[in-house]
């Protein structure tokens, strides 16, 4: 008797080929949740790649700012702005205030671009008096408001100790660079109106959203 032959007789051969399909069904089950489990983790790896790779083009390509004030003689002082990123911007607005006032007490308009590692330069002549007064010792912060990439920004506030004596400037050293990175005011796409509200008035937030005694 050969081995077909008793497998035949106990009815073994007929149960697995009975089981032949159950064992292909859960050989197949398995095999594809191994693939699926690969390929979430593909997924995953595909993400962080993306994610990493987004937040490297925006850190390489966001808009950044330096401001500082220096003294030219004892009575001009000079704003410098340096753009340390590689975006070029449109020079918006400057405010300067003092550090005891919730609103800027100096502001003007500009429209002047400046392009990615480059400088610009403003002599303030009198304003820097008008905004300081004839005399002050303290702190004076500065600001600059600008476009880039169809959306408006604003730096954070950056200090200066400054002292004035009978409209002489005695002293102008910077105190600290700004704490925050900038942050987007308004876009392109929102309304006139709006966007005309923030430019007017973008430090007023501050005082409004201060606490009532």
């Amino acid at each position: 008797m050969n081995l077909w032959q008793w497998f035949s007789q106990h009815g073994i051969l007929t149960l697995l080929i009975a089981y032949i399909p159950l064992i292909g069904t859960v050989a197949t089950t398995v095999l594809s949740l191994v693939l699926a489990r690969a390929t979430l983790r593909y997924a995953e790896s595909s993400d962080k790649s993306l994610a990493l790779a987004r937040e490297e083009f925006e850190r390489e390509w966001s808009p950044e700012l330096h401001l500082k004030l220096e003294q030219i003689s004892s009575r001009e002082a000079r704003l410098v702005v340096t753009n340390l990123g590689r975006i070029s911007v449109l020079l918006q607005m400057v405010q300067l205030r003092k550090l005891t006032m919730a609103v800027p007490s100096l502001r003007y308009f500009l429209n002047d671009p400046l392009v990615g590692g480059s400088t610009w330069t403003d002599d303030l002549g009198k304003r820097f008096l008008e905004c300081t007064g004839e005399n002050y010792g303290g702190v004076l912060a500065a600001s600059m408001t600008f476009y880039a990439s169809g959306r408006m920004f604003r730096t954070d506030w950056f200090r200066f100790r400054v002292e004035v004596r009978d409209g002489r400037i005695l002293k102008l050293h910077p105190e600290s660079i700004a704490a925050r990175r900038v942050r987007v005011l308004e876009t392109r796409n929102s309304k006139g109106k709006r966007r005309r509200e923030l430019v007017m008035d973008v430090a007023g937030a501050a005082k409004d959203h201060a606490p009532s005694n």
